[in-house]
């Protein structure tokens, strides 16, 4: 492997890290005096940031980077589905409630 493909693969994964601390920041602001509190904000930003990871570590760590085009789009396309289907059950699940 030579090293520029190490070196992106090392800030990939320094990247992924520092989402999952600023998740686990945003987690532990939730809290009101011990009691879980549900908020709109933090669980869209909880979902961005999966996708976020999502999406990188497709391209880095399962090489999608280098597919076929078609590969790169249909991956693409299923984050986005997978965004839609999470925010709407999200959202009509807090309607429904």
């Amino acid at each position: 492997m030579e090293t520029s493909a190490k070196k992106r693969l090392l800030v990939a994964w320094v990247v992924v890290v520092a989402i999952t601390v600023i998740y686990l920041w945003i987690d532990r602001s939730a809290d009101d005096r011990g009691v879980l509190v549900s908020s709109v904000a933090v669980t869209v930003a909880a979902i961005g940031l999966a996708l976020v990871k999502f999406r990188i570590i497709l391209g880095e760590f399962m090489d999608v980077r280098h597919a076929p085009r078609a590969l790169r789009r249909i991956t693409d396309l299923l984050v986005v589905v997978i965004a839609m289907a999470l925010l709407s059950a999200y959202f009509v699940g807090r309607a429904v409630a």
